[in-house]
């Protein structure tokens, strides 16, 4: 049977407007998300800036992404046992300390620190997901979702530009200081306008399944973003993968075995729940090849014959009416949850997000055309970005709503990451000599846009098998406590 019809889901009390709480969840989540691009306009210069090199430099970046793969699913654990609102204030005040210690740095090591902190406020995000079922009415839950989960691409795309507005005005520190006002915003907001809602649930914090997960998921993603660089042979690599994955696989014999695990791997064993996170890291892979190949393809020299020379500013401006794209298709695909189905609504994010690829193959001699492409694909993503937290909400129990959206976050993270060692390792094998330099030829990135097209098709066919559990004969308790989740 669905799994939302086991315990009614706690709600809210409070007077205020959920339109105000919806808000506030909505504008803390794309603070969080604007972390992802926040160096990337001074990506180059930051072995100057910080006094290293440039392999020591890219940890900067690395830093983050790794922060936030461990955090989502840890933070949604936490919420359940905890209660939502004490983990999205903890949340809120982890990024304001690690902005604070980024825009103190002038060397690496307590950048990395920093940067690591703004990473684990990425758990702000499934946390907020889940916490919409409690706070919004019926008929809102699907926007929200829609909405909050958007956030993810939109300030990913938002905040390119942004942050090259800032870097080119004012001194580079000043990207953390404004990151360092949002997360006071973002504090102070969800301290006093999100409710008290009595969500907590018994039970006890795996420490020893989060270490391992954690350990495990830092091996294998440092493998994957580094493998590129480091050589996929080398040994440190090997290691690092194969090291990953036992301990990935140690970490599922031990939680299988424990009474109250940080993850249910039953539950998530369930073919809804499975089909949904294995297209979540088809169609994470799909929107993050979108966002590393088409800026570079903007920022090429035109000497290439291709290139269309755009600076950083420029290619980000580009980028932002995608963003907005993702943000614009909120209401509809609250709509077609609720009239084709979070399957249907997921396969079709998919199959619209290929399309967008497809486009982008002949629409790449000006910056208007890789827009419209650009646009399509972020359709597409933010329809599939809403139907996922709504897929994996229905089929799990509210126990478990915190965890198991923030394993769809990490299902997502992780098809990022593979994607950007794919997009790498395609672009730096096709290449040309333009002045002493190694640029990607344009077959490379009609490749890597074909690769970006059949993972997201491949995504939304493995969504077209997210089918529910099977229903059975609900008993009075269980009626009753569905009537009661629906109030």
């Amino acid at each position: 049977m669905n799994f939302s019809r086991r315990g009614a889901t706690p709600r809210a009390t409070s007077s205020r407007n959920p339109i105000v709480i919806i808000g506030v969840l909505g504008l803390s989540s794309l603070f969080v998300s604007l972390m992802q691009s926040l160096v990337i306009p001074i990506q180059l210069e930051l072995p100057i800036l910080l006094g290293t090199s440039a392999s020591n430099a890219s940890w900067v970046v690395t830093a983050t992404l790794l922060g936030g793969a461990v955090a989502m699913p840890v933070a949604g654990r936490l919420a359940d046992l905890m209660g939502k609102k004490p983990v999205l204030v903890a949340s809120s005040l982890i990024l304001l300390v690690g902005s604070l210690i980024c825009a103190l740095s002038d060397s690496l090591a307590p950048m990395l620190v920093g940067r690591v902190l703004q990473g684990l406020a990425m758990g702000y995000i499934p946390v907020a997901i889940s916490f919409v079922r409690e706070v919004a009415p019926v008929r809102m839950v699907n926007t929200a979702v829609a909405a909050i989960s958007a956030m993810l691409g939109v300030g990913g795309a938002l905040g390119l530009p942004l942050a090259a507005w800032i870097a080119d005005s004012l001194d580079w520190h000043a990207l953390f200081w404004v990151s360092l006002g949002l997360a006071a915003v973002m504090a102070l907001l969800s301290l006093l306008v999100l409710p008290h809602v009595h969500d907590a649930q018994s039970g006890s914090l795996d420490w020893a399944g989060a270490i391992g997960l954690a350990t495990g998921l830092v091996a294998f993603l440092v493998g994957i973003s580094k493998g590129n660089d480091w050589g996929w042979t080398s040994g440190l690599t090997l290691g690092l993968l194969i090291g990953g994955v036992v301990v990935l696989l140690l970490w599922g014999w031990f939680e299988l075995r424990q009474n109250d695990p940080l993850v249910q791997l039953r539950t998530l064993s369930r073919r809804p729940v499975l089909m949904t996170n294995l297209a979540a890291v088809l169609i994470g892979f799909g929107m993050m090849a979108q966002a590393i190949v088409i800026p570079q393809l903007l920022g090429m020299p035109t000497a290439t014959g291709y290139g269309l020379g755009q600076s950083i500013l420029a290619t980000g401006l580009w980028m932002a009416p995608g963003g907005l794209m993702m943000l614009l298709f909120a209401p509809v695909s609250s709509k077609l949850l609720s009239t084709i189905g979070g399957r249907r609504t997921l396969a079709l994010g998919g199959f619209v997000l290929a399309a967008g690829y497809v486009l982008a193959v002949f629409l790449t001699d000006a910056p208007w055309q890789l827009l419209i492409a650009s646009c399509v694909g972020s359709a597409g993503v933010g329809i599939g970005y809403a139907a996922m937290p709504t897929l994996i909400l229905e089929n799990v129990p509210p126990a478990e709503a915190g965890a198991s959206v923030g394993l769809n976050g990490l299902a997502r993270s992780v098809g990022t990451t593979v994607a950007g060692a794919v997009m790498a390792m395609v672009m730096t094998s096709n290449t040309i000599d333009l002045g002493g330099r190694a640029i990607p030829t344009l077959d490379a990135f009609h490749l890597c846009f074909i690769i970006g097209a059949v993972a997201a098709a491949c995504g939304a066919t493995l969504a077209l098998f997210v089918y529910p559990l099977r229903s059975k004969k609900l008993t009075p308790q269980e009626l009753q406590d569905a009537i009661d989740a629906c109030r």
